[in-house]
């Protein structure tokens, strides 16, 4: 039976930066972007022996940024031929890719779909466009409503929406107003976030009034109220989705599969080691110019484009066990966890989930231990005792 992976692409470009993104991204050139689309395929086909020899199958590709919908349709096919020449993928692959609703997408749709792209990634943020203006997206509502149109008749019957809250001068009701507007158009997947102030952000340099954080709680309490009601389940801290329609690529993530990442800063995980991709544009793409790019991968080239190469340690990943799973609103099996580390779950966390559960944090139904709405709530809080010392 082949073992299961995930691909992740990253497409650094964008057409402007939006005010709070720390993404690796940044505004470019058409032959910049060039450059760096056949540098990606070049490094996904150098890929293909190593899939093939460890017995793996493609389940899952995420295409993300930046922004993926700036690339031309020639581009993306691009890329979509490498991959398809390069791995086995599952037929029931999902395949998303980001799509941001400002870039001009009408013709590229009908391409999407011929490559195999089977589900969109909607980035709306906010249905108010004094909102929208605040964050620096180059898209309206409207624009929006456009393209999320064009996409339901282009044939795609999975698409996400992004949502973000806690936006300046964002209020309860416009928040209400924009979930509402959302759900009526019935996308199977709505994403929505708390915003951060993230450092190196334009936000971070100038850090505009936000709400509190009792008003940050009622945003996810509103956003779980109305979603549940439009027919929507949680099952993640930030993630809702019709029935059956739960994202496989953030499934995989918090459920620890393996997954291997391409392109500027993109990360991995495979076989307990974690590692990411150099972050730094014109080094990545020097590095794999010309012969260089045909160099072994167990070399020296391999070495420059990783960084913060980690070898898990088993503590480690039952540390990643805890603080992932417990993001999913079904929490972690304590016998997962057995059959995962030949240890029992209470011997090395003795206590902690009872005390948990005595503060309201955690409940324990059957094998499984959940996240209360309280421990939703403050869930970093809840995830830090399951860290070693």
């Amino acid at each position: 039976m082949k073992k299961e992976l995930e691909l992740y692409l990253h497409i650094p470009f964008c057409v402007s930066k939006c005010k709070y993104c720390d993404f690796l991204s940044a505004p470019s050139g058409e032959e910049q972007r060039q450059i760096y689309v056949e540098r990606l395929c070049r490094r996904i086909r150098y890929w293909s022996d190593v899939i093939h020899n460890y017995g793996y199958e493609i389940v899952s590709i995420f295409v993300g940024g930046g922004t993926p919908s700036i690339l031309t349709e020639a581009q993306i096919t691009q890329v979509f031929e490498a991959v398809h020449e390069s791995f086995p993928i599952r037929e029931d692959a999902e395949i998303t890719l980001e799509m941001n609703p400002g870039t001009d997408v009408k013709d590229k749709l009908p391409v999407y779909r011929e490559l195999g792209i089977n589900r969109l990634s909607m980035g709306l943020q906010s249905a108010d466009n004094e909102e929208l203006k605040c964050l620096g997206r180059i898209h309206t509502y409207e624009d929006f409503r456009q393209v999320y149109q064009w996409a339901r008749e282009a044939g795609f019957t999975n698409i996400n929406v992004d949502l973000m809250s806690a936006i300046p001068g964002q209020t309860l009701e416009s928040y209400e107003d924009t979930l509402r507007k959302v759900a009526d158009l019935e996308p199977e997947h709505i994403s929505a976030y708390s915003l951060i102030i993230e450092e190196g952000t334009p936000f971070y340099e100038n850090t505009p009034v936000l709400p509190d954080e009792e008003m940050d709680r009622l945003f996810y309490k509103i956003t779980n109220d109305i979603l549940k009601a439009a027919g929507y389940h949680r099952y993640e801290i930030s993630n809702y989705a019709r029935e059956g329609c739960e994202c496989r690529h953030n499934r995989v993530y918090w459920e620890r599969g393996e997954y291997l990442g391409f392109g500027i800063g993109a990360a991995s995980l495979m076989q307990e080691t974690r590692f990411s991709n150099i972050r730094d544009l014109q080094t990545y793409l020097k590095l794999l110019s010309g012969e260089a790019a045909d160099r072994p991968l167990t070399g020296q080239l391999m070495e420059h484009l990783r960084q913060e190469v980690s070898h898990l340690t088993e503590r480690e990943q039952m540390e990643e066990f805890m603080f992932l799973g417990l993001r999913l609103t079904e929490g972690v099996s304590k016998k997962h966890f057995f059959k995962t580390f030949g240890k029992k779950f209470t011997d090395v966390y003795p206590g902690i989930s009872e005390k948990l559960i005595r503060e309201g944090l955690l409940v324990q139904e059957g094998d499984r231990l959940k996240l209360t709405e309280l421990g939703l709530d403050v869930s970093n809080r809840v995830m830090a005792e399951f860290l070693f010392d």
